[in-house]
């Protein structure tokens, strides 16, 4: 027996410490241990893409608040999402240069945002805080952001949720839109779990930067000026240089002395943006930076605002950046990106429409912003935007002027790596599969939609456009990895005749910068509650597309919900199935749930061998 002095201490110790281990697993959040990711209400809800969801805006004075939506101030309102009744709720228009175009089309169409906890702190749509409802301007296909959202997401870089969305305005038919993932709380919850990084959409305040910027962004000016080198709107009248094309037609990339403020760069490398949006780095004072910090979406202590000025040092440095970079999320954005082509953008002319992750020193770009994707910012070159380098794209030329792309080009290593990504991407991601099923979805609704900014037969043409391009552009994306076609802007220069033949594809058909609800005052779409548009709604709030119908039908409006028009804002009273509140939403347990369960059966063992062997 001698033996077995000590069995039944250690038979409770190894299973007190099985136990101890899984509740550390369970409740590690407040230790700081967090899973990676976490499962939230709203992904299998409003973000389905299996069909088109309801939603309807309760508004007691629609009309006053559409007059006043280029204020961006918020309105309180009801929505029933999918038959979810959920009231007082922000809404606002968003938007930039997008957001007066809009009106200078006659238009009501605007892209809105909803904030669940506007008004209620801690309420929100199964754990959605905000979310974007895009109009799809200058987007004939109805596709484009949706379609690089999609891609993102098969390709496992991080990205928004999306999907497809008909809305009513109390009861009456308003139009098809894409409803996007806001990137803020939710989104950082989803992907990162609750010890999450910190978040920033670093952007000029002259070009977008946020809610109520880019209001002094004059795009005329700006076009006007494309190929004279004219003086930038709103900085200094030193007349700037042109450095060099845009692919796919779009502004010749400026900068004046001055531009990038704050920084010796002066103008470094071109580029309609500051040297902080860029992701230069300038100097040690977080000022320097404030078009960063102060479009932050976290509260960025000073310790935060410290490290991510020490990381960008180091990626300014390049050589090794694995220290400071996500390698893995920073290549899956960037094939993606560079692959749709997207000139509004960090790689484009004018520096903006992304995110910038930081966690523990390392960075990362989430995407945004993709309505002007697939050569269309401006563009009217179908061959410039196919063939575009995957090396040096758009305006992105290596110089070391856009850091975040450029230490992919430093290295050997880092491109191979790069073309690797391309190479697979090309290999398992299929954008012909995930347009043919959108089309599917949305063609009876883009019919019956009556706002929108194109007509029935150029959103046909519009996708046959989007199909062509994704195909031209994985033959041109292919060629240059094998290296029959030149991978840079210099070496396409030098040999036009590898390039594919893009003469088949007419950009314009997509939807650019100038058509299809653009600058040039081009006809948009109409309201059906303009008073005077001289019309009524195509359909009513219960007309089915052709081919559908039945009780759960996607285009259902309300369900079993109260009905909109006998819900007024003031006086609501809406539908939550199933008991569960709006603001309640789930996390994965079952790891953990497993492990408690197998710590507790450990422990059971450990005693009975203990008691066996005591005996």
């Amino acid at each position: 027996m001698a033996a077995h002095k000590y069995i039944d201490r250690i038979c409770l110790l190894g299973a007190l410490f099985s136990l101890l281990l899984s509740l550390l697993f369970m409740n590690g959040q407040a230790l700081g241990l967090q899973s990676a990711s976490r499962t939230m209400g709203y992904e299998s809800r409003l973000f389905d893409i299996s069909r088109v969801h309801t939603l309807d805006i309760v508004m007691d004075d629609w009309d006053a608040f559409i007059d006043t939506c280029e204020n961006e101030e918020y309105s309180s309102c009801a929505v029933v999402i999918d038959g979810e009744a959920y009231k007082n709720v922000g809404l606002r228009a968003k938007g930039n240069t997008s957001l007066s175009s809009v009106s200078q089309l006659g238009s009501s169409r605007y892209s809105f945002k909803i904030e669940f906890d506007c008004y209620d702190t801690g309420k929100s749509y199964y754990g959605l805080d905000k979310l974007s409802l895009n109009n799809v301007i200058q987007d004939n296909t109805f596709m484009k952001d949706y379609l690089t959202y999609q891609l993102m997401a098969e390709f496992g870089a991080n990205a928004p949720l999306c999907s497809y969305v008909y809305i009513t305005v109390n009861g009456e038919d308003w139009g098809l839109y894409l409803a996007v993932e806001g990137i803020e709380d939710g989104f950082l919850q989803r992907n990162y779990g609750s010890n999450h990084g910190q978040l920033y959409k670093p952007d000029s305040t002259g070009f977008g930067g946020g809610r109520g910027n880019g209001r002094e962004f004059d795009i005329g000016n700006f076009m006007d000026n494309q190929d004279t080198g004219g003086t930038l709107p709103d900085r200094s009248p030193t007349p700037a240089q042109p450095s060099g094309g845009q692919a796919g037609g779009a502004p010749a990339d400026f900068s004046a002395p001055g531009q990038d403020g704050g920084g010796p760069s002066g103008g470094f490398g071109g580029g309609m943006g500051s040297s902080d949006v860029k992701l230069q780095y300038i100097d040690d004072d977080p000022d320097s930076y404030a078009n960063i910090f102060d479009n932050a979406k976290t509260d960025a202590t000073e310790a935060d605002q410290a490290r991510l000025i020490r990381s960008l040092k180091a990626l300014g440095e390049g050589g090794d950046v694995s220290g400071v970079v996500d390698i893995d999320q920073v290549l899956r954005y960037f094939v993606v990106h560079n692959f749709v082509v997207n000139g509004d953008s960090y790689t484009g002319s004018i520096v903006h429409n992304y995110y910038l992750y930081e966690k523990d020193g390392q960075l990362s770009m989430l995407p945004w912003d993709y309505n002007l994707a697939f050569g269309t910012f401006q563009g009217n070159n179908a061959s410039s935007a196919v063939n575009d380098p995957i090396d040096s794209p758009l305006s992105a030329t290596g110089d070391g002027a856009r850091p975040m792309a450029d230490w992919i080009s430093s290295s050997e290593e880092y491109t191979q790596l790069y073309h690797q990504y391309f190479e697979e991407f090309l290999r398992t991601v299929d954008p012909s599969v995930i347009i043919g099923e959108a089309y599917a979805l949305i063609d009876p609704y883009v019919e019956r939609d009556p706002t929108k900014f194109c007509t029935s037969e150029e959103f046909e043409a519009g996708v046959d456009a989007l199909k062509t391009f994704c195909a031209l552009r994985a033959e041109s994306v292919s060629g240059q990895l094998t290296g029959a076609i030149p991978s840079t802007s210099e070496g396409q220069s030098a040999d036009q005749d590898a390039l594919v033949d893009a003469s088949s594809l007419t950009l314009s058909d997509m939807g650019t910068m100038n058509q299809g609800g653009g600058f040039d005052g081009s006809p948009g779409g109409r309201s059906p509650f303009d008073a005077d548009s001289g019309s009524q709604p195509a359909f009513s709030p219960d007309a089915q597309p052709a081919g559908e119908g039945g009780e759960n039908s996607a285009h259902q409006p309300f369900g079993d919900a109260q009905r909109p028009q006998e819900a007024q804002a003031g006086n609501f009273s809406g539908s939550f199935p199933g008991g569960q509140t709006p603001g309640e939403h789930t996390a994965q347990t079952g790891t953990s749930l497993i492990l408690l369960g197998v710590s507790t059966l450990v422990l059971l063992i450990g005693l009975a061998a203990a008691f066996k062997f005591r005996r």
